[in-house]
C-alpha cells in the first residue's frame, strides 16, 4: 500500500477514535465510528485477496448496521426526552436498542459472528487495530451510558461470550480466529462488570490491549499464522518464544501475571454486589479459553518439529518494532506487584 495512503488511514483511525471518546452529542459519537469504519476498511482488503475482500465486506456490512441502530436509538430517546447528551440516555428502550447496537460493533455474543472471519481474512497489524483500537469507541460508548443500560441483558450477554469464546476457540488451528475467540471470551469480563464499577471495565479493556498487542507483534515478527508455523518457530528465535509463553499464560489470567489482576477485581468486586453465582460461573468459563491458551503455549515452546531445520537461532533480532515489543512484554509479565499503585489511579 502507497505510504501516504497508509498515514491518511491511520491519520484518520485516530481521528475517528478522538472524536468519539470526546464527544457528549450522540451524533458526534456516530460520526466518529463512521471515520474509523471507513478508515479500516482500506487497511483489511489491502492485499486484495478474496478472504480480505470478504472480510471487510462483512465488516462494512455488520458496522452499517450497528452505527444505523446506534443512531436510531439515540434519536429515539432525543424523541422522548428532547436530549442528545450521550449520558442523559434513559429510556429504556433506546437503552436496550443501543445494548444491541454496541455488542454487535465489539462482536459481543449474540453478534459475534462476523468477528473471527474478519480478523481471519485480515493481515496480523489490522488485526491488531480490530482487536484494540477499534474497541475503544464502543467501549467509552458503554462507560458513559453505564447507569442506565440493563444489568440482567449485560450479565447474561456476558455470560454467554465467556462460555461461547471459550468453547468455540478450542478446535481452531489458525492462530487469528484463536486470538478473535479469546477476545470475545475477555469481553465477557467486561460486561459482567460495567454496571456495578465501569472504571474495571476500563482498566480490563487496557490490560488486555496491551497483551494483546504484544501477542500480535510478536507473531508478526515470527511470520506466523497457524499453530503448525508456531511449533517450528522455537528453533529460529527461542528467546522471543520463551516471552511469548509468559504472554499468553498471562492472558489466560494465571496468578503471578499481570492477567490476573483485572479477573481478581472482578471477581472481588462482584462478590461485593451479592452476585458470587455470576462470579463463578464466568471464572468456570474462563478454563475453556485457558485451554486454548495452554495449547498455543504448548505449541510455542515445548513442542518441537519431528525433523531437525536448518535455521540459525536468532538470539538478537533486528526489527524495528523490537523495542515495543520487548516493552509491551515487560508490562504484559510484571505489572501484578504494582496492583495497589493501579488501584490508587483508578
Amino acid at each position: 500500500m502507497n505510504p501516504q495512503a497508509k498515514l491518511i488511514f491511520t491519520i484518520s483511525l485516530m481521528l475517528g477514535t478522538t472524536i468519539t471518546i470526546s464527544s457528549h452529542h450522540w451524533v458526534m459519537a456516530w460520526a466518529g465510528l463512521e471515520i474509523n469504519t471507513l478508515a479500516i476498511l482500506p487497511l483489511i482488503s489491502k492485499s486484495h485477496h478474496p478472504r480480505a475482500i470478504e472480510a471487510a465486506t462483512k465488516y462494512f456490512l455488520t458496522q452499517s448496521a450497528a452505527s444505523a441502530l446506534l443512531l436510531f436509538s439515540s434519536m429515539t430517546n432525543a424523541w422522548h426526552t428532547g436530549q442528545w447528551d450521550i449520558t442523559q440516555m434513559t429510556h429504556p428502550v433506546s437503552s436496550l436498542i443501543l445494548t444491541a447496537a454496541i455488542a454487535m460493533k465489539l462482536g459481543l455474543v449474540p453478534f459475534h459472528f462476523w468477528y473471527p472471519e474478519v480478523l481471519q481474512g485480515s493481515p496480523l497489524t489490522t488485526g491488531l487495530l480490530l482487536s484494540t483500537i477499534m474497541k475503544l469507541p464502543p467501549i467509552t460508548l458503554l462507560f458513559m451510558t453505564s447507569p442506565s443500560l440493563n444489568p440482567t441483558l449485560l450479565t447474561t450477554m456476558a455470560i454467554l461470550s465467556a462460555a461461547l469464546g471459550g468453547w468455540m476457540g478450542l478446535n481452531q488451528t489458525q492462530i487469528r480466529k484463536i486470538l478473535a475467540f479469546s477476545s470475545i471470551s475477555h469481553l465477557g469480563w467486561m460486561a459482567i462488570i460495567l454496571v456495578y464499577n465501569p472504571k474495571l471495565t476500563l482498566l480490563n479493556f487496557y490490560m488486555y490491549a496491551l497483551m494483546t498487542a504484544a501477542v500480535f507483534l510478536t507473531l508478526n515478527s515470527m511470520k506466523v499464522l497457524k499453530l503448525t508455523t508456531l511449533m517450528t518457530a522455537w528453533t529460529k528465535t527461542p528467546s522471543l518464544n520463551a516471552m511469548l509463553l509468559l504472554t499468553l499464560l498471562s492472558l489466560a489470567g494465571l496468578p503471578p501475571l499481570t492477567g490476573f489482576l483485572p479477573k481478581w477485581l472482578i471477581i472481588q468486586e462482584l462478590t461485593k454486589q451479592d452476585m458470587a453465582p455470576a462470579a463463578t460461573i464466568i471464572s468456570l468459563l474462563s478454563l475453556l479459553s485457558l485451554f486454548f491458551y495452554l495449547r498455543l503455549a504448548y505449541c510455542t515452546t515445548i513442542t518441537l518439529p519431528p525433523h531437525t531445520t536448518n535455521h540459525m537461532k536468532q538470539w538478537h533480532i533486528s526489527k524495528p518494532t523490537n523495542m515495543l515489543i520487548a516493552i509491551l512484554m515487560t508490562m504484559s509479565i510484571t505489572l501484578l506487584p504494582m496492583a495497589p499503585m493501579i488501584l490508587t489511579i483508578i
